[in-house]
C-alpha cells in the first residue's frame, strides 16, 4: 500500500479544485461542445452504418476525452512538481519505490479522466443517445485511462519544461483525438493514412468502447492491444521514474 500516499496527495489536490465552479466547467464544456457541434448540429439525422450519429460519437467523445485528461492532469503535475515546486523530489527521499509513485500517480489519472469524461455518458443520456448496453465498456474506459495515465507519467518525467509536455500534446495527444476514430469511421481515411491510425491505443479504445456502447461484439483483439499497451507504458514509467531518482 505505499502508493496510497501517492494517490492520497492526488486525490486531495483533485477535491480542491472540484470544488471551484470555473474549475469545473472548464472539464465539462470542451466535450460538451464536440457533443453539441457534432452529434446534435452536423451530425443530426446522419446515420453510420444504420447507426445514429449522436449514438456512433458518443463513445468516441468519451474515449477522447478520457484520453485527454487522464494525460495531461498527470504530465502537467508531475512536470510542474518537478521543475518548480520540487514536490517530486520528497517522493524520491521517501521510503516508496518507482513502481509506487507509478501506481498512485496512475491511479490519480485515470479517476480523473473517468470523471471528465462521465459528463460525455449523462449528455449522451439526456441527449438521447442512450446508455452503454455491454458492461465491457467499463472495462475499456478504465483501461484507455491507464494508458494515458502511464504516458503522462512519463511525459511529465522526462519534461525539460512546460513546453516539451505542450508540444508531446500538440503532436501527438491532439491528432489522436480527432482522427482515431473517434468522429468518423476510420475506413474513410486513406490507406496511407489508416495504417499508422491502427497501431495508436485511441482507435482501439473507440473501437472498444463504440462496440460495448452499441451493444455489439467487442473486438477482443483492440481490447488486448490496449491491454498490452498499458502493461508496456506501466514499465517503461517504472524505468523513467527510476533514472529520474538517480
Amino acid at each position: 500500500m505505499n502508493f496510497y500516499p501517492v494517490f492520497l496527495k492526488e486525490m486531495i489536490i483533485f477535491k480542491r479544485r472540484l470544488f471551484r465552479i470555473g474549475y469545473l466547467f472548464s472539464n465539462m464544456i470542451t466535450p460538451l461542445l464536440y457533443l453539441i457541434a457534432f452529434g446534435l448540429g452536423l451530425g443530426r439525422g446522419i446515420s453510420i452504418d444504420g447507426v445514429a450519429y449522436l449514438a456512433f460519437v458518443v463513445p468516441g467523445i468519451c474515449a477522447m476525452s478520457s484520453m485527454t485528461n487522464s494525460y495531461s492532469w498527470i504530465a502537467t503535475s508531475i512536470s510542474v512538481g518537478r521543475l518548480h515546486f520540487k514536490t517530486f523530489d520528497e517522493y524520491i527521499v521517501s521510503p516508496v519505490t518507482p513502481s509506487d509513485i507509478m501506481l498512485g500517480e496512475v491511479l490519480a489519472g485515470v479517476v480523473r479522466g473517468m470523471f471528465a469524461s462521465s459528463f460525455i455518458l449523462i449528455a449522451g443520456v439526456l441527449f438521447g443517445a442512450g446508455f452503454p448496453e455491454n458492461p465491457i465498456f467499463l472495462v475499456a474506459w478504465v483501461l484507455n485511462c491507464l494508458v494515458f495515465a502511464c504516458l503522462g507519467v512519463i511525459s511529465g518525467c522526462l519534461a525539460k519544461s512546460h513546453e516539451d509536455t505542450a508540444t508531446f500534446s500538440n503532436f501527438f495527444i491532439m491528432p489522436m483525438a480527432f482522427f482515431c476514430g473517434t468522429f468518423f469511421p476510420l475506413d474513410k481515411m486513406p490507406v496511407f493514412i489508416r495504417v499508422p491510425l491502427s497501431f495508436l491505443p485511441l482507435t482501439h479504445a473507440s473501437k472498444t468502447l463504440r462496440a460495448a456502447f452499441l451493444g455489439e461484439g467487442v473486438p477482443a483483439v483492440s481490447l488486448g492491444i490496449i491491454f498490452a499497451f498499458f502493461i508496456i507504458l506501466f514499465a517503461l514509467g517504472v524505468v523513467v521514474i527510476r533514472r529520474v531518482n538517480r
